[in-house]
């Protein structure tokens, strides 16, 4: 019985912690969400295809300076055509679009030209140079795009990122204090076509935005997420450039941390931005997060347990097994696994997911699954990144090994 109480315990730590990422959320996201339905249903049936150009009306005024937005390709994501479109058409006077790739026989090149053409009147530019600068081959690819560049506000962004005509407009307003060099966004998964989208999504609109709002809001630790990053240039070279992250796996952390550390804010978004996720396999899934586990577990150290105490359901399924299922381990489990899908579906309403409540009935699913991820770090410390092989050291450094057919 005592095990049982431990168990218990411990427990009782997740269902905290997914209070608290219910009340984080509720602290920086209005009640009416953020961004308009259409970009966020689950079947994207109504995604914003529409090719005209959005400027801005006369009665929007205020702090708007040319941005450049860089955008790395690699490849063709779901729904990249529309992703990309979603950043020609935004209501801002004065901003750059900057494609690099790397390869000339990248299937994105092409629809990168297609964009180009499509959009005649918009600073639209392509960089096409490969590099081996880097051992992080994000980074190399938006070097060119970097030195290419020419407004003193830069915007990183993925290409599975999907935004609102505001977009801009919202991110840039922190820009206005001189103090703040980084101003990142939360993250809402969107798409699930696929059972390892689903995965993906409901991961996204749980832990990662939850714990993001919590770590940013409750205990004001700057968490930056690479998928939109706008820096001022001078804060950016102050810490080194690419220079500094172009060997390590988590450049978006390391570059809010190193900003933070120099006493430079970083700021996090209360503006939610689409991640899509149409047909992710569970094989993806799972590969995704072992390496992601990996990549935490070298930039967290000892604080990594904080994940797994934090996953109440993985921790009360523990409990069954070890305990056995008696009476009080089955009624624990059962409690948190109705905790857990009712919180994971309240703080998706909150972010306005289109998600419906039965998808939420594989959220403890997903947590079981994600708890047995967690062990991966203890076991293997290799990662493969786009055909290469690194060995993951502290702070998410990488060390590239030699391809196992050569040796």
């Amino acid at each position: 019985m005592a095990l049982f109480f431990i168990f218990a315990g411990l427990v009782t730590i997740g269902i905290v912690d997914i209070v608290l990422q219910n009340l984080a959320i509720r602290s920086v996201i209005p009640k009416d969400g953020v961004l308009p339905e259409s970009y966020f249903l689950i079947g994207d049936k109504d995604s914003p295809r529409g090719r005209g150009t959005v400027t801005p009306s006369s009665s929007q005024t205020g702090f708007c300076p040319p941005v450049s937005i860089l955008k790395p390709l690699k490849g063709l994501d779901d729904d990249l055509s529309d992703n990309l479109t979603s950043f020609c058409n935004q209501a801002y006077p004065d901003y750059e679009i900057i494609f690099a790739l790397e390869e000339k026989n990248d299937p994105a090149l092409k629809l990168a030209r297609d964009i180009k053409k499509l959009y005649p009147h918009k600073k639209i530019s392509i960089v096409l140079k490969q590099r081996d600068y880097a051992l992080n081959p994000k980074v190399d690819n938006l070097i060119a795009a970097y030195e290419a560049s020419q407004f003193q506000y830069f915007l990183i962004s993925d290409s599975d990122v999907r935004v609102a005509h505001d977009y801009l407009r919202e991110i840039i307003k922190p820009m206005e204090d001189p103090n703040v060099g980084l101003v990142s966004n939360l993250i809402r998964g969107i798409g699930s076509r696929t059972f390892g989208s689903l995965l993906e999504n409901l991961h996204l609109n749980s832990f990662v935005i939850g714990h993001v709002a919590l770590l940013n809001g409750f205990f004001k630790m700057p968490t930056v997420v690479g998928k939109s990053m706008l820096m001022r240039k001078k804060a950016f070279e102050e810490i080194g450039g690419f220079g500094a992250v172009r060997n390590v796996l988590a450049e978006d952390y390391v570059i809010g941390d190193l900003m933070h550390k120099k006493g430079t804010r970083v700021v996090t978004s209360g503006h939610v931005i689409n991640a899509v996720n149409h047909y992710r396999t569970f094989k993806q899934f799972i590969k995704r997060h072992a390496r992601w586990g990996k990549l935490r577990s070298k930039i967290a150290g000892i604080g990594y347990i904080s994940e797994i105490l934090s996953n109440a359901v993985f921790i009360s399924y523990l409990a069954l097994v070890i305990v056995g299922p008696t009476a009080h381990a089955i009624s624990l489990a059962a409690a948190v696994w109705i905790v857990k899908i009712l919180g994971d579906y309240l703080l998706g309403k909150r972010i306005r997911s289109a998600h419906r409540f039965f998808h939420y009935l594989l959220s403890p699913i997903k947590d079981i699954i994600v708890g047995f991820i967690w062990f991966v770090p203890f076991f293997s410390r290799t990662v493969m990144w786009r055909r290469h092989r690194y060995k993951i050291t502290k702070g998410s450094l990488l060390i590239p090994l030699p391809d196992k057919k050569a040796r």
